[in-house]
């Protein structure tokens, strides 16, 4: 199953959830609107699946194309 287009999103926060997030990480962000609007962004966690966390635990970034390409490749 394809995944939506993701962006990427450092970890600066895990204290809720130290199983599944590691604090300075990069993780793939994933599109949706309704969870923002609640304050909540939708991550790809360490158990490779995406769930929702609260959106202040997460600073997005961008990221060259070429490592764009590196993380494609890793999924």
């Amino acid at each position: 199953m394809e995944r939506p287009e993701a962006s990427y999103a450092v970890c600066v926060d895990n204290s809720e959830y130290p199983a599944s997030l590691e604090l300075r990480k990069i993780y793939q962000r994933l599109p949706d609107l309704r969870a923002e609007q609640d304050g909540l962004v939708r991550i790809i966690d360490e158990s490779g699946e995406d769930y929702l966390y609260p959106s202040r635990f997460f600073v997005p970034i961008s990221v060259p194309e070429e490592v764009e390409k590196v993380f494609a490749g890793a999924a």
